[in-house]
């Protein structure tokens, strides 16, 4: 890396000689792409609107104009906004706990021989076992409230974030981790100081799966044992038949989904801005 940061001057000129422009040419290429995929959704939800006034003609299959209706309702009422608050609530604890827990133990388990000896078997054991799966014996132990989903979301949160972070840290040049002994520092100050800044980009894609695990998890566990939130919501508009309510709530997830993933993309752009420079050179 040293002989990197020596001569990014000398390749700079040449670069920007040869392609005049060419920074902006990525740019243009991803507002493309993303005006393509919107038109894309836009002729879908086109073709749904279509469908639903001439073709189908169902209760069940809704306008949009409909759909609409019932999203305006739900947040003049407050009914959506107190459903994706109290699910949102607990998304961000379970995340909050899985994730921090994921990056110490995944950290330990990288550079203690003897942590990752006693947990890897564990860890192999737990980390197949599907989400669903564990519901009912957490009901007997933790009931139905919040305890219950928080927990569901932690454990969906955790495994992705250690399995990248374990080898993100093994991925770690060994020279800045010698220099780390070499000037005495603590296992503690060479972790948070040395490793963990090392292998951020492994940990932020980790992050990343989890995010998206998280959300869909939140919902199931709400479907499955819920008696508040989004999941809880769509499950009681279908059987209450209101299709336009339920449709509304979907489409809210969805944009949720969405707008999560690109304050992550925002976040670990800011974040890993000289891991992203030191790949270009």
């Amino acid at each position: 890396m040293a002989g990197r940061a020596a001569t990014p001057s000398a390749r700079a000129p040449s670069g920007r000689q040869s392609r005049p422009g060419g920074a902006s040419a990525p740019l243009r290429r991803l507002a493309g792409g993303r005006a393509s995929g919107f038109a894309l959704i836009a002729a879908l939800l086109a073709l749904w609107q279509v469908s639903a006034e001439h073709w189908v003609r169902s209760e069940n299959w809704p306008p949009l104009t409909a759909i609409a209706r019932a999203f305006l309702d739900g947040m003049r009422s407050g009914e959506l906004a107190e459903v994706f608050g109290s699910s949102l609530y607990r998304l961000a604890i379970g995340y909050g706990i899985g994730a921090a827990a994921a990056i110490l133990v995944g950290l330990l388990m990288a550079t203690v021989r003897i942590v990752h000896r006693a947990l890897e078997p564990l860890v192999e054991l737990l980390r197949p076992i599907p989400v669903p799966a564990i519901v009912p014996p957490l009901i007997l132990l933790l009931g139905l409230d919040d305890k219950l989903k928080i927990f569901i979301v932690a454990f969906s949160t955790f495994f992705p974030v250690l399995v990248n972070t374990v080898q993100g840290v093994r991925a770690i040049d060994p020279v800045p981790l010698a220099v780390a002994r070499t000037f005495r520092h603590s296992r503690l100050r060479t972790l948070l100081r040395v490793a963990l800044p090392a292998s951020l980009p492994y940990v932020m894609a980790g992050l990343r799966i989890s995010l998206a695990l998280a959300l869909i998890v939140t919902v199931v566990a709400e479907m499955i044992a819920g008696s508040a939130g989004i999941g809880y919501h769509i499950v009681t508009m279908q059987y209450a038949m209101r299709a336009a309510d339920m449709y509304a709530a979907i489409f809210v997830l969805a944009a949720i989904g969405y707008l999560l993933n690109r304050a992550f993309l925002l976040a670990e752009r800011r974040l890993l801005h000289w891991y992203r420079t030191d790949k270009t050179e």
